[in-house]
Parts: C-alpha cells; structure tokens; sequence
C-alpha cells in the first residue's frame, strides 16, 4: 500500500501525534482501569459464585446421607429386628422366625437412598445367616453366589464386622452378577458399602445393616453440572478418598496437603496449576466435599473483558495509523488505482506477467485493458461451447424426476439459456445401447464416446421435429420428441427412423415408448414409462421397439428358475462326468426360450440359475477357482446381448469347469477293478458300488466298463466265477454246496444254472466227465 509518492512521511506523523494525544492515550487509560479494577471484580464474583455452587452441593449431598443414615436407624430400630434377635438361633421351620425374616425382607426393600442403594443385607454376627431384600440364606452361600467378591475383597469386608460402626463407608468393591449356581459373570459393578452397628452404643454387635451404594451412581449423583467444575470428590480428614468423580486423580498424600492448605470458601491453587475449592461437610465432621476447578473457564468473563481491551486498544492504535495515512496523503489519481488493480489481477492469475509492461501508467492500463477484452472473447467461446453440455444435463434432471416444479424448472431453463414452451405435447423415447461382446474389449472409451456423439448427431440431422437428447446413463440415451399436431408424425415414426440410424454392427438397440405429456414437468413420467418398455426386450440382433401396444405380455409362459429336479438332474449329469449333456441341456433351454420368445431379462434370469448350479457342482470335486474367476463368469455372462452369444459364452464356460476325464486315468480306475474281482469273486461285487469308486452312475459305468473290458460287467463277473468254480470241482473233492459258496452264489441252485447256461452242462457232470 504505502509506496513512494502516495503520501509525506512528516505529514502522517503530524496527523499520528495529534491522534495518539488526543484519543490513544484515553483508550489506554480506559483498558488500564478495566483491567486492573473490572477484572478484578469478576474474579471476586466468580470465587462467591463458586462457593455459593459448592455450598448448594455439600447441603444436597449431606442431606442424601443423612436421610440414609435416619432410614438405617430406622430399620435397625424396628421392633421386628428386635423380635427377630430373641428367635434367630431357633429351627427355620419355627413360624414366628419366618414371618419376622419376610417382615425385615420388606423393611429393607423400602430404605430409601435417594437412588444410589444397589442392595441391602442385615449381617447377623453370632448366627450364619444374612438377610437381603431378596433372599436369606447362609454367609458363605450369600457371598458366593448372591453376593459374589474376589477373595481380597471380601476379607476387607469381613474385617468392618468386628465392632462398633455407625454410617462406615468402605473402600470401593467389584460385585460379580453370575447366575445362580454357576462362574459365568454377566456383569460387574463397583459398590461402596456403608455399615452400621445394632446394638448402637455396644462393641459387641449382634448384626450389621449393610447397604451396597452403586458407585457409578454416587458418582453421578456428587458431581456438578456446572461448566467450570472440573471434578468432584468426597475426602475424609486423612486424605481418604470416599467417592470422586472427573479428572481428579491424586494420591492421599496430595490429597492430606490440599485439605491442611486450603481454607473454606477460597480457591487453592496447587504446584500443578490446579484450582481446589474446599468445603466442610455437615454431615460428618472428618468430611470434606472437594472440587477441581477450571479457572480458565470460571474466569472466562474476565479473560474476555481482558481480550476485548486490548483488541480495543489494538483497533484504536490501526484505526489511527490508517486515518492519519489517509490523511497524509497527498497524490492519489484514479490511473494509480487502476493500474494497480489491474496488476494485482494478472498477479494473481499468472506467476509471471503474460507480456512485457512498458511506458508510463496510461500505457500500462490500455495494455492490460486489452487484455481483459480477449480474455473476455476467449470467455465468452467457453461458456457458448459449454451451453450443450450444461443444458444436456439439465434435462437429465428433468427425466430422472429431480426438478418437477413448473416454476424451478423454467427459473433453472432461464439461467443456461434453455427457451422451451412450457405447455407442448412431447413423448420420451429411451434408446439401450448394448455392445456386442466382441467389440466391446476392442473399443475404447473415447470410442464409444465418438460413437455416441455421432448417434446423437444423426438423430438431430433426420428427426423432422425437434428432439432434445441426453445420456442418462452410460448405456442409455433419451430421446424427447415434440409432436407437432398440425404433422402427421408421432412417436412411432420416430422411432422407425430411429431404427434406421441404430442398424449398426457394433451394438445392439433397443427403443422403449413412453407415455406422451403435456408439460414438461411431466417428463420424468413419459421416461419411467418408456424405461419400464426396455423390460420386454429380447436377445434377437435387430433393433427392437416396444410400446404399449406391442409390449403386452402375452408371451408364452417361462420359468426363468431351475425346478429342483433340474438341478438335480445337472449334478447327476456332474457326478457321472456326463459332461456333454450338461451343455446339451443349456442348449434345449435356449431353443425353448427361442420358440416361446422370452425377454432378456427371463433368459438371463435362468442362464444365471444354470451357471450357480454349475458352480455348486463344481464346488464339490474342485477348488481351484475363487470368487473372482464365478464373478467373472456372471459378469461374461451379463454382457451376452444375443442368443447366440450367450451359446458361445455357456460353451466357453462349459470347457472352463468341466474338464473331460483322461482315458489313461479310466483304465487304471478299471484295471484295479478287476483285479479286484478275481480276488474277491466269492463276495458280493454289486455294480453300485464299483460305480461310486468311479463317481459315475451304474448305467454310466456299465457302458464304460463294456467299452473298455469287451463285455457285459454281469457276464464278466459270471466267468470269472465259474473260472474258480471248474478249478475247484477238478482239483478239490469239495462238495457243490460249497463250491456254490465258495464263489460267491447263495445257493446250489442258482449256480447249476448258471453254470448250466454258460458250459452246457450240470457241475456234478463236469467233474465226472473231466476227471475220467
């Protein structure tokens, strides 16, 4: 700002001693006062106020324990109590005994501890037996399973019962909530228990009243709401702390220091910067109720009366310099203010200047005048070649039903430039651009960026009306078609030329007719309309348009789900390695689908029920492929925009799952085989389950087997059989029965016949006519 020739230095400072005499030196005087006298007044009001709080506090909380230690003299005063001592020692079955412990059960229920009483219990010191308001049991059952502590703990607990306790507040203890007979612990809750003696004036009790405060609730119940206290506790003389809650976190010796420093009604601050406000309790003369303040938030009103002064004294101090530099100034023209505004424009926007600045100031300006000029052509051919885009966008907002009042949409409309008549007759048309499988990998983005433009070119070029066109999706374009009634030129004809333009071999089309409206906040309806058109499309290379008219569902009726007996079917095909019938079977699907003209949608639906089973029966036997190689799939399968890609996609995946089984490995499964039966031919060697080893089906097996062996497996096996049974009849005296036995027939009966079949004599003639 300040640059030589703007204004006289001696001038400024005539103008800045006139100005520091006449109102700096009365500012300073005024902050002075309001610091070391105002200040010092909210201080002292902040430090009553404080005590006033902490005041309210002690009597509040002395009060919850006094009237909790007059509720527990109450209770150990009751006649019942004093009745129940006299009986306490007697059998349980006596009555009188019971009806006094249900009546203490109900006394002690009604203490009233202003909420912070978790339970209560009367420990009896001579008998084994405490009462709660709950039960009565045994000590030791009662702190093991009702009443459940660490073993430290409860031996702290048991050492208070030694002798006279009038209101004894014990350390905090961990009580355990486990169901009843069991160690799982469901939660846990930390207890202060305060004791008191009966009889009063003896050391030698006969019971305790115990009452176990929620800490958590103590804890709410001594702190204060108020902003600045930091933290509250509750001390005994010896620096014990008896409940705290906050950020106060310090050892009974800090804790011994801070009461023998502090004095009542007046804020201590420690070595460490902390505040404590102390306060005796009435309740018990070795109390006190101890609070940790935030001076920075109690005194806040002070620091910002303190801030404001000096900001005050700031501004004053600035405001001056600056009027006694407006005051000094002696030339400042107009060529100044523009140059310089100027300059630090193209500053701004460019590192360096964008040409040389020579000659004198009017110079300057007319240089950069004229290059405001063309940068504001160049401006000016931006926005116009961006009016297109922007407006394109603006009926995307239109169709997608975002922008459905009259008045916003024309209001939006005027501010890109977008003139229309409000009330006109116009239809939707939604164009589906789907990419054939083969092009899509070849081409780019920007491609199909270009290819999309051309389209859009070419519909605006042959429409004999207007048409406004916007891409809403990337593979979606709508078409809004105004229809002229004096023109005998509707939406059908539109799309025929439609038709025309997308015969493309890249891709393939589909038109979808909405409804015609009458206002152009009725769009949205006419492209949901004509969205909903595309459903019906179907897997046939053509372009294809559907209407109202055309896309009624009158289509033969189509299962696009697999029944059970399919899917059963394509596992037993799995398991038998009918691998070829599993894509003859997608093959019929689609012929099927072909003759009945199902949608893409249908087909779709039940190409992607066929591949999941596929995959479950692949799942099975193989492991090798991961989420991502069936995700693959899906999505390969998704991209099939004709029928016949969808039969090269299921052939492609078919030779992917289904691997053919090797012949080598077949005939060394067929080989064990039988080596296996002419070991065990007097077993039983049904076929079911040889062809389980093989995971094939019996008929499956029996073909290969035949193929493989060159017989039938029930004629193998009778040779074999009847092999042993010849070798057996010649070199042994065994009888038939045995024999029969022996290789493996139930009966003599059935082994002369079939021995009978294949050698053309009986067994018994065998042996006599071989053996002669």
């Amino acid at each position: 700002m300040i640059k030589q020739g703007s204004f006289n230095m001696a001038l400024f400072w005539r103008f800045f001693t006139s100005y520091f005499i006449l109102i700096l030196i009365p500012a300073i005087v005024a902050c002075t006062f309001t610091y070391f006298f105002i200040v010092r007044l909210i201080e002292d009001d902040a430090e009553k106020l404080n005590n006033v709080t902490m005041r309210n506090f002690a009597d509040q909380t002395d009060r919850t324990f006094s009237s909790l230690k007059t509720n527990m003299i109450n209770l150990l005063s009751t006649p019942n109590l004093v009745s129940f001592l006299q009986v306490a020692g007697d059998s349980p079955d006596n009555q009188q005994r019971n009806e006094l412990v249900h009546s203490l059960m109900e006394q002690l229920n009604k203490i009233d501890s202003g909420g912070l009483m978790y339970s209560a219990y009367l420990f009896f010191v001579h008998e084994d037996l405490v009462i709660d308001f709950q039960t009565y049991t045994g000590k030791e059952f009662y702190f093991q399973h009702y009443y459940p502590l660490e073993p430290a703990e409860k031996s702290a607990l048991f050492s208070y019962f030694s002798d006279k306790q009038m209101m004894l507040f014990t350390e905090p203890h961990t009580m355990y909530q486990k169901p009843l007979f069991t160690n799982q612990v469901l939660s846990s809750y930390s207890h202060i228990s305060v004791l008191m003696s009966y009889p009063f004036n003896t050391r030698s009790p006969e019971v305790y009243l115990v009452v176990n405060l929620n800490e958590d609730k103590l804890r709410e119940h001594i702190g204060i709401t108020e902003r600045w206290v930091t933290g509250t506790a509750i001390l005994d003389s010896s620096g014990r702390v008896i409940s705290q809650t906050g950020s106060m976190r310090l050892d009974a010796d800090s804790w011994s220091d801070i009461l023998q420093a502090s004095q009542e009604g007046s804020l201590f601050v420690n070595e460490d910067g902390q505040a404590v406000s102390v306060m005796r309790s009435h309740f018990k003369d070795d109390w006190y109720y101890v609070s940790l303040i935030d001076l920075q938030t109690l005194l806040q009103p002070a620091r910002w009366i303190s801030r404001v002064s000096f900001v005050f004294l700031g501004f004053v101090l600035v405001l001056g310099s600056l009027v006694s530099y407006y005051l000094s100034r002696r030339l400042y023209t107009p060529i100044l203010e523009i140059k310089t505004g100027l300059e630090s424009h193209h500053k701004a926007a460019e590192p360096k200047p964008w040409f040389p600045v020579k000659g004198n100031d009017l110079d300057v300006i007319k240089q950069f005048s004229g290059l405001l000029i063309s940068e504001n052509k160049e401006l000016s051919r931006l926005v116009g070649g961006m009016f297109p885009i922007v407006q394109e966008h603006f009926m995307t907002k239109i169709l997608l039903g975002e922008y459905r009042d009259g008045l916003s949409i024309e209001y939006y409309a005027r501010e890109i430039d977008f003139p229309y008549p409000s009330q006109a007759v116009r239809t939707v048309l939604c164009i589906e651009i789907q990419y054939y499988a083969s092009v899509l990998d070849q081409l780019s983005e920007t491609s199909r960026s270009f290819l999309m433009a051309e389209l859009k070119e070419n519909i605006r070029k042959r429409m004999p009306v207007a048409v406004w066109l916007c891409q809403t999706r990337a593979d979606l374009l709508a078409c809004v078609v105004h229809i002229e009634p004096a023109k005998p030129f509707g939406p059908k004809e539109a799309a025929q030329i439609l038709q025309t333009i997308l015969a493309q071999p890249y891709y393939k089309a589909t038109i979808g007719i909405g409804k015609t409206v009458d206002t152009i906040e009725e769009l949205h309806i006419s492209y949901a309309h004509a969205l909903a058109m595309l459903r019906y499309k179907g897997l046939r290379s053509e372009v294809e348009i559907y209407s109202p008219d055309n896309a009624r569902d009158d289509r033969a009726a189509w299962d696009s789900f697999l029944s059970v007996q399919e899917v059963n079917k394509i596992f037993n095909r799995f398991k038998t390695r009918d691998y070829p019938e599993l894509l003859q079977a997608v093959y019929e699907l689609l012929e099927e689908g072909v003759r009945k003209n199902a949608t893409a949608f249908q087909v779709k639906y039940l190409c992607s029920d066929v591949l999941n089973t596929w995959i479950r029966a692949v799942e099975t036997e193989r492991n090798e492929f991961g989420i991502p190689f069936y995700s693959g799939l899906f999505v390969k399968l998704d991209r099939c925009v004709t029928w016949e890609e969808i039969r090269d996609c299921f052939r492609e995946i078919h030779a992917l799952l289904f691997l053919a089984e090797k012949p080598d490995a077949r005939r060394g499964q067929l080989a064990e085989i039988l080596e296996y039966i002419h070991e065990h031919c007097g077993e039983e060697l049904s076929i079911e389950r040889f062809a389980e080893r093989m995971g094939m089906s019996a008929g499956h097996f029996s073909r290969t087997f035949k193929e493989e062996v060159g017989e039938k497996y029930v004629e193998y096996i009778a040779k074999v059989r009847l092999a042993k049974a010849k070798r057996l009849l010649l070199e042994t005296d065994m009888k038939i029965d045995e024999i029969a036995e022996q290789v493996g027939y139930w009966g003599r009966n059935s082994f002369i016949r079939i021995f009978r079949r294949y050698e053309g004599t009986t067994p018994a003639k065998y042996r006599s006519i071989h053996r002669k």
